[in-house]
Order: C-alpha cells, then sequence, then structure tokens
C-alpha cells in the first residue's frame, strides 16, 4: 500500500515536470517594463528654493514692520469677532510702555479718539476683575466664594492697570512676501466686528458678582450649597 502510494505520487510529479517544460506552456506572469522616475530635486524641497548643501548663503524674504506714522496708517481687520486688532503705524517712539509713561493712552483714551480718528480702548479694559482677598501675613481668606460662582469685577473710571501693557496683546504687523499665504477668513458675529469689540456686552452675562454689578440669579440660589454646580439634565 506504502509503495502504489509513492508510485502515485512520483507520477504526478513527472506529469507536472512534463507539462511545465512543453514548448506550449506560458508563464505564469509577465515581465512588466519599469519606467523610470523623475528625481526630486534638492532646490524643490522645503520652502527655501536652494540647494541644501549650499545654502550659507541664503537669506529669508525680508520683511519690515509698518513705517506709517498714527494717524496716516489703514487699520487691520481683526482676526476674529473680538480679537486684539493689530497696531498699523510704526510704535518705535512708544516703547517700552509703562503704568506711568503710556503714550498709547494719548490717542486711544475713549475721550480722545474720536477727534484723533484711533480706535477707542474698549470698555472692557476700564474693568478690575482681580478679586481682594484679604491676607494678614498668617491667614488667608478669599473675598469671594467660589463655590457660588461668584466672581468680584468691579467698573473703574480708569485704565484697568492690568491693561496697561497694550503690546501684550496688541502687535505692530509685519510686511512681507510670505511664504506660505493665509487664506484664512474670519467670519465676524457681529455687525462691524472686524473694527470693533463687543466683548465687554457679553463678559458679565451669567456671572453672580460682587459689588455694583452684583446678580443673583434663581439658579444660584437653588445651587448655594452645592460644591460643583450642576448641568442641564443631570448633577455631577
Amino acid at each position: 500500500m506504502r509503495l502504489t502510494r509513492k508510485i502515485s505520487l512520483a507520477l504526478v510529479a513527472a506529469t507536472l515536470l512534463f507539462i511545465g517544460c512543453g514548448g506550449d506552456a506560458t508563464p505564469m506572469t509577465e515581465a512588466t517594463e519599469v519606467k523610470p522616475v523623475a528625481s526630486v530635486s534638492e532646490e524643490s524641497l522645503g520652502l527655501r528654493k536652494t540647494d541644501i548643501n549650499e545654502e550659507d548663503d541664503t537669506v529669508a524674504e525680508k520683511t519690515e514692520y509698518r513705517s506709517a506714522q498714527p494717524g496716516e496708517s489703514t487699520k487691520i481687520k481683526r482676526a476674529y469677532q473680538d480679537a486684539p486688532p493689530m497696531i498699523p503705524h510704526d510704535v518705535t517712539d512708544f516703547l517700552p510702555i509703562t503704568r506711568e509713561n503710556n503714550a498709547c493712552t494719548g490717542c486711544h483714551a475713549p475721550d480722545i479718539a474720536p477727534a484723533m480718528g484711533a480706535t477707542p480702548i474698549p470698555p472692557s479694559h476700564f474693568l478690575d476683575m482681580r478679586p481682594r482677598h484679604i491676607c494678614d501675613g498668617k491667614k488667608f481668606k478669599k473675598s469671594i466664594d467660589n463655590t457660588k460662582n461668584e466672581t468680584d469685577v468691579k467698573r473703574l473710571t480708569h485704565l484697568s492697570q492690568a491693561r496697561f501693557n497694550c503690546t501684550q496683546c496688541h502687535a505692530p504687523q509685519s510686511q512681507g512676501n510670505p511664504s506660505v499665504e493665509n487664506l484664512f477668513e474670519a467670519n465676524y458675529t457681529k455687525e462691524g466686528g472686524e473694527f470693533k469689540s463687543s466683548w465687554d456686552e457679553v463678559v458679565l452675562d451669567d456671572l453672580d458678582t460682587v459689588g455694583v454689578d452684583s446678580t443673583v440669579t434663581k439658579d444660584d440660589l437653588e445651587n448655594k450649597d452645592s460644591a460643583a454646580g450642576h448641568l442641564d439634565g443631570g448633577s455631577h
């Protein structure tokens, strides 16, 4: 029985070998023609169109800040609704800005800006949002209760000292030929939002504040004993 099995396997192998060697046999796959692929030049790599092995003299595109003087410049649209506006004019003679010497207020103070054709400092810069906690050097006591969502916000008649450093948020705009064009377009949510801030109109919405502007809502009272508050539809 074992001998018969070996003979059968030998015959099958011989048959396959005979067929494979026949003149009419066709290959299972055909060779495909290899087409040359264009090489990528080093000059085309990256944004600096120079040979990366010889770039010692490569210099970035020159860019300069605007040299127009205040009153002669053109306003720049805000990047988005309520974004800090860019400074469209030269600021060389205005820096550094200190609490005692802030030349920006000479044109941008609300009572002066209309006559100067400048953007007035918005009401949000005349808010004191720093709680006055009590500390005698040994014991610290908070002036507000965070468990009640309290905040200490007071309206001021002068520029808040937390906002005196204008260039902390506002920066001059440079001019140049950017390597990558910015195609972003802002979708302003308020009419005139490209040149006007509306943040002060909503900053106090739904806040329980201490002082003149204090408001306590029905929800505040219902959650006065809650350490974490709650969300609509269930407590957390």
